[in-house]
């Protein structure tokens, strides 16, 4: 009997009354599936639709319309500490370049509202579901606390949209390979090993490029019920597009579990990746 996809890993991932998972992992190369679990169901995935911004902004570039040299001020109403580096720094004016690499290397909050107000959060939407993408957006800008009549979730999406946003940029198919490689670059700073690469021991500040036999860009999403990792890890011969999302509830924290499968799935990912190789 051929197992079903939304099978695949339920075992690593397994849904309760209140934690609820969308997963999905494949060797982009052999299409062979490593995790699938609920791909279709669309969670609250908090930072990880700030993707779809330096996409967006990238789509602009390689249309003429857009100056990664550009600077933007920054305005005090625009100000989000937590995640992010800028709000410590006392530049107030950066190039769009530089913007959207401290959005892939620490997420920065403050980056994004200056980014998105640049751009247009409509813009944003509109170019997500020009792609194709039913399930998955950025929502809003960084707010808290949340106003009345804001959108509840920074971002929402699904691990199968995900998943294929992610092939494709992996690929060079959603944008020129210039600004796929730009994109690549800025998600490869990533600090955030915590979730799914945990699992891969890496160098959470130099990971791109080969470290320990892997190559990993990706983007993590956290907030109090949140966690959520989506990337593209890499061996010398094997490559491997995730996306594994968990929601739940206030009431009941499953931050401790809800890491650990993390890793679990991290765990099956670099066994297929290094298998066959000499680790070390």
């Amino acid at each position: 009997m051929t197992q079903s996809l939304e099978s695949i890993g339920a075992d690593l991932l397994p849904d309760s009354d209140t934690l609820h998972w969308s997963a999905l992992a494949t060797d982009l190369d052999s299409g062979e599936v490593l995790l699938s679990v609920h791909p279709e169901r669309s969670l609250n995935t908090a930072s990880i639709g700030k993707v779809f911004l330096l996409h967006t902004v990238l789509s602009q570039v390689d249309a003429g319309e857009l100056d990664l040299d550009e600077e933007v001020t920054r305005s005090p109403h625009e100000w989000m500490d937590d995640s992010g580096l800028w709000y410590l720094l006392r530049q107030d004016r950066l190039r769009i370049y530089d913007i959207c690499a401290l959005i892939g290397a620490v997420s920065d909050n403050f980056a994004t509202n200056v980014l998105t107000r640049r751009i247009g959060i409509d813009v944003v939407a509109r170019h997500t579901a020009e792609m194709g993408y039913t399930d998955s957006a950025l929502d809003d800008i960084v707010r808290w606390p949340i106003p009345v009549g804001a959108p509840k979730t920074l971002s929402h999406g699904s691990a199968a949209e995900l998943h294929r946003f992610l092939a494709e940029v992996a690929r060079n198919e959603s944008l020129s390979p210039a600004s796929c490689d730009i994109l690549r670059r800025w998600l490869g700073a990533g600090m955030d090993c915590s979730m799914v690469a945990s699992a891969f021991n890496l160098d959470p500040l130099a990971h791109y490029y080969y470290d320990h036999d892997l190559w990993l860009w990706n983007k993590t999403g956290t907030i109090s019920t949140v966690r959520g990792d989506i990337g593209v890890a890499m061996s010398p011969e094997r490559r491997v597009a995730y996306a594994v999302l968990a929601n739940w509830d206030r009431a009941h924290d499953a931050r401790d579990e809800t890491l650990a499968r993390m890793r679990d799935a991290g765990d099956r990912i670099r066994q297929h990746l290094l298998s066959g190789l000499d680790a070390h």
